[in-house]
């Protein structure tokens, strides 16, 4: 038995999926190949973006930038290279309003702010869970099976196949986190008033 930890491993599952041959590189001349390296990524990237993956989150402290932007906001900071998808800006514990312009955070703080972002960033395979690494295979196979075998059923059933497997996948990841308690006091008072 062996666990796909790689781009490599995790393209070829994807691809043995729809009865094509497994690939060795990226760079080989076969059409599986070819597809994988063009599709592989983009994929990657998109899946990790679905959702607030807790094994894909960061946070970071941003440096803020000497020039002022040009209109409307005070400030901009400059984002952290591996950010693919920023989920909040945060000063002393507080969320700010922001605005995100490439690869810069806008926003109105003054200078002695220290701003913080929640960010999702490009995971290395190796730290993939399990459990998302079965759904984004199922989701190359789904374009794999278009690319290569030209099956729009097959693409179709893998699609449907690959939507379940992610949204399992969102929830046992969601429960990596400290459960929420609903607070019902506000209810019950104004229940008994």
């Amino acid at each position: 038995m062996t666990v796909a930890n790689s781009d490599i491993d995790i393209a070829s599952r994807g691809l043995i999926l729809i009865g094509a041959e497994p690939i060795t590189s990226f760079s080989s001349d076969s059409t599986e190949a070819l597809v994988a390296s063009n599709l592989y990524e983009d994929t990657v990237r998109t899946a990790l973006c679905t959702t607030r993956w807790r094994f894909s989150t960061n946070q970071a402290e941003l440096n803020r930038l000497t020039a002022a932007p040009s209109g409307r906001f005070d400030s901009a900071y400059q984002l952290p290279a591996d950010s693919l998808m920023v989920h909040a800006a945060t000063v002393s514990d507080m969320l700010i309003e922001y605005t995100l312009y490439g690869d810069k955070l806008y926003c109105n703080e003054p200078t002695t702010s220290t701003v913080i972002v929640d960010y999702t960033f490009r995971a290395r395979e190796e730290n993939f869970p399990s459990y998302f690494t079965l759904a984004l295979e199922f989701t190359l196979a789904s374009s794999f099976a278009m690319a290569i075998a030209r099956d729009e059923q097959l693409a179709g059933l893998l699609e449907r196949k690959s939507a379940q497997l992610m949204q399992q996948a969102k929830t046992l990841d969601s429960q990596q986190q400290t459960t929420r308690k609903l607070t019902t006091s506000r209810f019950i008072v104004e229940r008994r008033s």
